[in-house]
């Protein structure tokens, strides 16, 4: 149940289904079906209203009316036009006997319920008008599909979106549903199997995916193993200590078997003596760098947190040209301002939104696509964090993060992230699994350490974490639909 669709790929699986041998009125009538079983699971019978658009996600809610009817709901249908004759839409109308109403803001704002059943994911044009002003006033809102403004690829907003407190899709999820603002205004979101064969996704070959488990595979450790077997993960230090002790402790609990920190030599200006405190363990290296590059060991580095600009500049161009697996974060990116070009032999970028707007240019539209052509700019996997964080791979794979908790947003986090990347690299992980699997281990260490956490706080869930990203690859849901496709 991980792939994403883009409308357009949904589509298109509705087609093939229907090319099986799955009538569209079945779909149409399953999907009605889940949808109204999700209502009744939630809410008590009251006055509800149906806002219907003219095409299939209209037609859907004419199933929703019926059955909440037949259970005994208190339904009235208001619709913004008559489906097109023939359609599948239109015969699900047909089957509504009940009251009707006209549609707009007054009708909506009078039912205690309102099924939104105007406009799918697949929307072409903004939102405005009497639509805009009508779902506007809506008390409570069940989005069928998506929320009607909600575009289903980008998760962008389309003129007005309401605010849903439930939303039901099918077969699959689509990007739009994990991506912000679109995640926030589905509220709760069932996904219903409708009987769309999911043998078909090898012909969709979708390439986003949500982030978790079964997506990547953490590395199994063997009775032979020792340190060096397990990877060996190298942390540059600069003026700000904290940064790169944070990365390396999270390297540690991570699964490298060896983490050092690169500290600069007094003859380099820098302040040595600040890492004396750090933890038993963690290696403390005082050789210049182009020594440390000659032990071919030393394979993964991270670059960045707490390193300074100037430094950070002078490091990254070290390292790239040595060819090591460089996971870029913080001050890396910061000296790469304006030139991508830069970063091009880095295995891993992990900027927050001012990092990535700084090297790549503003975000405008859709985070997905950005960070995917930043993939294809850099050669890098692109972390672009926040609390959807995208993971974008220059093949052009990706995948959305649903996991962090809010409290992630603290100092020092993205640090604990970096030494995690490259923990999973130093254990073989190709980058785009690697940082995939550590995004979502960082997620899950925050909602084990719990509201109000520090940085400081996630290193010591770490092992949890991935314990919990091991078994986390359970079984499916069970299905809503019989092998007949008609739903049971």
């Amino acid at each position: 149940m991980l792939e994403l669709l883009t409308p357009k790929e949904m589509a298109e699986a509705d087609r093939l289904t229907i090319e099986a041998g799955i009538s569209g009125a079945t779909l149409m009538e399953n999907a009605g079906r889940a949808t109204a079983r999700a209502i009744r699971a939630r809410f008590r019978p009251a006055k509800t209203l149906v806002l219907a658009g003219p095409g299939n996600n209209g037609g859907d809610g004419y199933v929703v009316a019926r059955l909440l009817a037949q259970a005994g709901w208190p339904v009235t249908v208001a619709a913004t036009a008559a489906p097109k004759k023939g359609t599948d839409a239109a015969m699900a109308a047909a089957l509504w006997h009940g009251p009707t109403a006209r549609f707009g803001p007054r009708t909506a704002g009078r039912a205690a319920l309102v099924i939104d059943a105007v406009y799918g994911a697949g929307l072409s044009r903004d939102v405005d008008g009497v639509t805009a002003d009508t779902l506007r006033a809506a008390r409570r809102i069940v989005a069928i599909d998506v929320p009607t403004g909600l575009d289903g690829e980008t998760g962008q907003v389309r003129g007005y979106a309401p605010q849903a407190a439930l939303t039901v899709t099918f077969f699959r999820r689509k990007p739009g549903h994990l991506l912000e603002p679109g995640r926030s205004l589905c509220g709760e979101i069932v996904l219903a199997d409708i009987g769309t064969p999911p043998k078909l996704l090898t012909r969709l070959k979708p390439a986003c995916f949500a982030n978790a488990p079964g997506l990547w595979t953490l590395r199994a450790a063997a009775a032979t193993d020792q340190k060096y077997a397990r990877g060996t993960v190298t942390i540059c230090g600069g003026a700000m200590p904290g940064a790169a002790r944070l990365a390396a402790l999270a390297a540690r609990h991570g699964g490298a078997g060896l983490t050092a920190i690169a500290v600069p030599t007094l003859e380099d200006g820098g302040p040595a003596d600040h890492f004396v405190a750090t933890e038993p363990g963690t290696i403390l290296l005082l050789d210049p760098l182009a020594a440390l590059l000659q032990d071919d060991r030393r394979q993964v580095w991270v670059c960045g947190p707490g390193l300074g600009v100037d430094r950070a500049a002078r490091t990254l161009a070290t390292l790239l040209t040595a060819r090591r697996t460089i996971v870029a974060d913080a001050d890396a990116l910061t000296a790469c301002a304006g030139r991508p070009e830069a970063l091009r032999g880095a295995a891993v970028l992990t900027p927050h939104t001012g990092e990535f707007t700084r090297v790549f240019g503003p975000i405008t539209g859709s985070k997905l696509a950005a960070a995917r052509a930043a993939a294809r700019t850099t050669g890098a996997v692109v972390v672009l964090k926040g609390a959807d964080t995208v993971i974008a791979a220059p093949d052009g794979r990706a995948a959305i993060n649903e996991n962090a908790p809010p409290w992630l947003a603290t100092a020092g986090s993205g640090d604990v992230l970096a030494g995690l990347v490259a923990a999973q690299l130093a254990q073989q992980l190709p980058p785009f699994e690697a940082a995939a699997a550590a995004v979502w281990i960082h997620g899950k260490t925050g909602q084990l350490a719990g509201q109000g956490l520090v940085a400081e706080d996630l290193c010591g869930h770490i092992a949890q974490a991935s314990k919990e990203g091991w078994v986390g690859r359970a079984a499916p849901p069970k299905p809503l639909v019989s092998t007949k496709g008609f739903v049971i």
